[in-house]
């Protein structure tokens, strides 16, 4: 069978064929799909062996050089590094990281990285059927640290947050206004939160933002397994950074400990699989041949309240049914 080579050259760490798996996962194409779930069921059992971390942030945060220098960071100490984007080509994002990559010049040139920046399409969030499936063939590959770069802006986070181990959120010296940016909910949902850009005439400014932050963090319930830090760095003089790293393995350990990371682990699968029902569901309306013929109709009748939606939707599924 034709996936069966690209599998193998996947788990030998061929980073060719890894990026040309990624290329099959990401095609819209049928026949593409089909083959593209063969070569994941043949690597499936090779991954999950990975530290998988979410980084956000706001524009101009630093995202690409703290990358740069948490990625060279865990190489340094024998790690493989994957970096995967979420939403490059959102027109809010202006590129994400397929601008990012070029500053990225030492970790781009590293044999033990790779980086990738892959279209969100119209998957929901942008990650339905791009970001995991690329994550999983970055780990059969052989790649144990995977970071997943998302815009700060919008619904990527929640989506990413449901296929990480830890959540990074980046923020700048006095930064207090950013909140009403990014609101509490992405507050909520970071496992610690490093505020960049703390050197020079900015450090000072930094440990003010790292109170303002440690009390923040305070007001809100993160469960009792794991406490947020807050935390400064510096990534362009790559201060900080290896207590971040400290901090994502500390976070690792007692979550084995406490059972929770094999029970997230398969919580975010069984979330991943309800939202390509949903996702599948929806494409196969969409194909239906009844369905296509009528829909222009039926939202017609929704656009001048001749119908409620609710009853075009059950219109719709009805349709589908014959």
């Amino acid at each position: 069978m034709q996936s069966t080579p690209k599998a193998e050259a996947i788990l030998a760490g061929d980073r060719r064929a890894l990026a040309k798996a990624i290329t099959l996962v990401e095609s819209q194409r049928a026949e593409d799909r089909a083959a593209a779930q063969n070569l994941l069921n043949a690597v499936l059992p090779h991954t999950g062996a990975s530290i998988r971390v979410g980084v956000t942030g706001v524009p101009g945060v630093g995202k690409s050089t703290f990358i740069e220098s948490f990625g060279q960071h865990v190489i340094d100490q024998g790690h493989r590094l994957a970096v995967l984007a979420v939403d490059p080509s959102s027109p809010v994002a202006g590129g994400s990281i397929l601008g990012d990559k070029t500053r990225m010049e030492k970790l781009s040139r590293s044999e033990a990285a790779f980086i990738r920046p892959s279209p969100a399409g119209r998957a929901l969030g942008g990650v339905a059927f791009k970001t995991r499936e690329s994550l999983l063939l970055c780990e059969a590959a052989g790649f144990d640290v995977i970071l997943v770069e998302t815009v700060g802006v919008g619904q990527s986070e929640h989506q990413v947050v449901g296929m990480v181990d830890f959540f990074l959120l980046l923020m700048l010296p006095g930064g207090g206004d950013e909140l009403q940016g990014i609101k509490k909910g992405i507050l909520e949902l970071a496992d610690a939160i490093v505020v960049n850009k703390a050197d020079g005439e900015s450090e000072t400014l930094a440990r003010i933002t790292q109170q303002h932050y440690r009390g923040a963090m305070s007001l809100l319930n993160h469960g009792d397994v794991w406490e947020p830090s807050v935390m400064m760095c510096s990534a362009l003089k790559g201060t900080g950074i290896d207590s971040i790293w400290q901090t994502i393995c500390e976070y690792r350990r007692i979550a084995d400990e406490k059972g929770t990371f094999d029970q997230a682990r398969a919580d975010q699968n069984l979330a991943w699989m309800r939202q390509l029902i949903d996702e599948l569901l929806r494409t196969s309306l969409a194909q239906h041949p009844a369905v296509r013929a009528a829909l222009p109709e039926i939202e017609a009748a929704v656009i001048n309240a001749r119908q409620t939606p609710l009853a075009a939707a059950e219109a719709v599924l009805e349709l589908s049914r014959g």
